[in-house]
């Protein structure tokens, strides 16, 4: 019987990808369905339903579902959810379908059908309420924000067959892992207690440490990184993959660090984001999510610490992963080495904020980057790809 954590909800694993042998025929039924298109956002939602990422929803949200996550952060069942995961159409296409009907996702960008779906349930959202309760803000200038703004005037749901995964499992063969293959790869290690470190970004030297104090902590760690869509001047995935094993090669001890990929996009909706990211690890087999300063966040939308205040709001029982809750980091030239403001006594004035985006910054300039802020191994990688990019 396994030891890790139990998929959220408390059931199996619940995806929604249709046996290859089923897959053909289906597609050939899609073909003379009704299409409603997927923006890049509903697409990545569409692949961590089919990959059983967000068990136990069957399909897109209902009203109910939507309305309740947003003022809860729970389905109208009662199981804790934190972000609505829905489907818009525009006006027009949405009354041209019937209520049962049978329509064919389709992915807008690749052009590709991604999955089946029953209407089973047409309605409209207030856009104001998603957002002040979920991104805590109405202002459009946030990514997700506009998304929502941005979206058809109605909401489908109902039940989902999904036919593809899109070109991940090519484009990332070896590093896109389904939850049962985390969970396999967990147990054939003996690993019951499995930290998630989640990123968008290179790991820079403060990543480092936060990743090596989850080490600490648990049998193993999953450095779990994002491949859906992410925002201008992020960097891309293919780059991030190779900086981050040239650190855990050169920097961890072998066998103790998985690195994984998944298709999310990022909606950067800070703390309600750093629940969903916490609940679908748990799918994974994570018991723990390292969280630290402004997870998930986007410019100054989030205080540094609001997500992790938003995990002792929980009802118990609401998620079996647990955060690891890391203060700012920093590199201290009288400690000489990565510190928190927990473990280093020394003022500012001896202390080197190290972040991602700082890191970027000084890429792009043409800066000189301290030692302290990357491995060696890692710059060389970024070095390579800001210098293909004319920078």
């Amino acid at each position: 019987m396994s030891k890790l954590v139990q998929p959220h909800g408390g059931g199996p694993l619940a995806p929604l990808l249709v046996d290859e042998a089923e897959r053909e025929a289906e597609l050939a039924r899609a073909a003379g369905l009704p299409a409603v298109p997927l923006s890049s956002r509903e697409t990545s939602d569409l692949i961590m339903l089919a990959m059983g990422a967000y068990t136990p929803l069957t399909g897109f949200m209902g009203h109910d579902d939507w309305h309740r996550v947003c003022s809860e952060m729970k389905l109208a069942s009662g199981l804790f959810w934190p972000i609505p995961i829905t489907l818009s159409a525009s006006q027009d296409l949405a009354d041209s379908i019937a209520d049962g009907e049978e329509v064919a996702l389709v992915d807008e960008e690749a052009d590709e059908i991604m999955a089946l779906m029953t209407v089973a349930e047409k309605y409209t959202i207030d856009r104001h309420l998603e957002c002040t309760t979920v991104f805590r803000t109405t202002d459009r200038d946030h990514p997700g924000v506009a998304k929502v703004m941005s979206q058809g005037a109605v909401n489908l749901a109902g039940p989902v067959k999904a036919l593809s995964e899109g070109s991940y499992r090519l484009d990332y063969e070896g590093l896109y892992l389904r939850p049962t293959e985390t969970r396999a790869l967990f147990t054939e290690r003996g690993w019951s207690k499995v930290a998630a470190f989640q990123t968008r970004n290179p790991m820079h030297r403060s990543h480092e440490y936060l990743a090596k104090v989850a080490v600490e902590i648990c049998d193993g760690l999953l450095i779990h990184q994002v491949l859906g869509k992410l925002k201008a001047g992020d960097i891309p995935a293919d780059v991030r993959v190779r900086a981050i094993d040239a650190l855990v090669e050169n920097y961890f001890v072998a066998g103790t660090v998985i690195q994984a990929g998944y298709p999310i996009e990022m909606r950067y909706a800070g703390p309600r984001e750093a629940l969903l990211h916490a609940l679908f690890r748990q799918n994974f087999g994570c018991s723990h999510l390292v969280v630290g300063r402004d997870h998930a966040g986007v410019g100054d939308y989030y205080g540094p610490f609001d997500a992790h205040h938003i995990f002792d709001e929980l009802d118990p029982g609401s998620l079996e992963t647990v955060p690891i809750k890391m203060d700012i980091t920093f590199y201290c030239d009288v400690c000489r080495g990565t510190a928190t403001t927990r473990t280093c006594p020394h003022d500012e004035s001896h202390r080197l904020s190290i972040s991602g985006t700082r890191l970027r910054a000084m890429f792009a300039n043409g800066e000189e980057v301290p030692a302290e802020f990357s491995r060696p191994e890692v710059l060389e990688v970024l070095k390579e790809h800001y210098g293909s990019q004319g920078q």
